[in-house]
């Protein structure tokens, strides 16, 4: 017999949780390179609009599916097709949500692993005094160190598995809660620490003033995929997450928090990364995921007290992912456990040694870390993300989704629906479309934007 299914204690660990799983990696990693290669303030304008827009109506769809279901992502979907008397098929929607989450996970936790082993070499000094190309070529090493990534790999997902079997209230409410004030703590006083020690005048100019000549239709596209992917759309984490929301509970100021938080925190990372990067390295901040890896350790490295300095960024990152890995997992242990007899905590072990086993050929070939990465950004959670906002924005009865937007005034419940049936299906077509195009080599960004 399955367990009853669980609730948060209150809202703050609800938002915690909900903050945590979308406050990520792609914060730190993603957002300030896609900044930096998409004209700097310019493309964040642009991200802005795209949150508010695309982003925060789909997450709104997400927690109200998860709320009215009351059950995983894949029993969530389905309870509110029935209800409303529409398709089974319509369950596929969560289903593509959650073999994305599965995917992501199982590539993320490895990178989340190099996070982990740069603590370490932050905190004993192995990287001070070197020159940046001795520090690039240190992360070469390490990564081509298979088993050494193999075991920071295992490490991590150990980690994420003990808080998730732990359960909804004692084990992800209770890290997120302790978790996230401190992940913000840390946060401010980094940029506080990046403001008197590197070069903030010139992070401050990179990243708000702003140059629209920079600005190509494929800045509009980098845009909405940073706004879409960066609060954890399509990959059945909120749905998740909200179906364990009372009723009482305001969706639409509960997205909307997220939303300000995910987007806060992406800036204020920047704040923290950037100053740094100007001042002790010639790196350009454009430099990819290379300027997480290798300009940061290379500036920590030339810096006074870069090793303490080094340590805290590096630990605020790994609250960042295990926040979001904790999430990705426990969807998919919601759903077994639902369909299931087995504990929770054997459920989580069992579940996360498969993710974990997937993640091991990761961590031995960079060509099944691009397909997982492929198959999960570029198909899975656009295609689920584009199916919810149809279910809700087309198929859902208007009045079902009014009646669980209940807190939504008329003005916020029109934009929402006017988003979901036209803007945000329109914004996820075209990421699909591009994303499959990149890959096959069809040309269509070419003939889009030109180059």
């Amino acid at each position: 017999m399955a367990a009853a299914h669980a609730h948060w204690s209150s809202r703050f660990g609800f938002l915690m949780a909900a903050i945590g799983s979308s406050v990520g990696l792609g914060n730190f990693w993603r957002f300030p390179y896609t900044a930096g290669e998409n004209g700097g303030a310019a493309f964040i304008l642009i991200y802005l609009v795209c949150v508010a827009l695309i982003g925060f109506p789909v997450l709104m769809a997400e927690l109200a599916v998860g709320r009215y279901g009351q059950k995983s992502a894949i029993g969530s979907v389905a309870k509110v097709a029935a209800d409303n008397g529409s398709s089974k098929l319509w369950t596929i929607t969560g289903v593509i949500g959650l073999i994305g989450g599965i995917l992501v996970l199982c590539f993320y936790s490895v990178v989340a692993g190099w996070v982990t082993a740069y603590i370490l070499k932050m905190a004993d000094g192995e990287l001070l005094g070197q020159a940046p190309e001795a520090v690039a070529a240190a992360f070469g090493t390490f990564t081509a160190d298979s088993y050494q990534v193999l075991g920071w790999h295992t490490a991590f997902m150990v980690l994420t598995i003990l808080v998730v079997a732990q359960g909804v209230t004692s084990g992800i409410e209770r890290a997120a809660s302790i978790l996230m004030p401190l992940f913000f703590i840390m946060l401010v006083g980094m940029v506080g620490y990046a403001a008197y020690a590197g070069n903030f005048g010139a992070a401050v100019n990179y990243l708000f003033a702003v140059d629209f000549s920079e600005v190509s239709g494929a800045t509009f596209l980098a845009a909405v995929g940073q706004a879409f992917f960066s609060i954890g759309l399509g990959s059945a984490i909120m749905i998740t997450y909200g179906s364990y929301l009372d009723r009482d509970a305001n969706i639409g100021q509960s997205a909307g928090i997220i939303s300000a938080a995910d987007t806060g925190v992406a800036m204020i990372a920047g704040l923290a990364i950037f100053p740094f990067v100007f001042a002790f390295t010639n790196i350009e901040p454009n430099a990819g995921p290379a300027l997480f890896f290798q300009a940061l350790p290379a500036a920590f490295a030339a810096m006074p007290g870069g090793n303490i300095v080094g340590t805290v960024f590096f630990a605020l990152a790994l609250i960042a992912a295990l926040t979001s890995s904790i999430s990705l997992l426990q969807a998919v242990v919601a759903w077994v456990e639902e369909n299931s007899s087995f504990h929770k905590s054997t459920i989580a072990w069992t579940m996360g040694g498969f993710i974990w086993l997937v993640g091991a050929g990761v961590a031995f070939s960079m060509g099944f870390f691009d397909l997982l990465d492929f198959l999960s950004g570029s198909i899975a959670l656009p295609l689920a993300g584009l199916l919810m906002a149809v279910f809700m924005g087309w198929v859902v009865d208007r009045k079902l989704a009014k009646a669980e937007l209940s807190h939504a005034s008329p003005l916020l419940f029109g934009f929402f629906r006017f988003s979901t049936r036209f803007l945000a299906p329109v914004a996820l077509v075209v990421i699909l479309a591009l994303g499959l195009s990149d890959r096959f080599g069809w040309g269509l960004s070419e003939m889009i934007f030109g180059g």
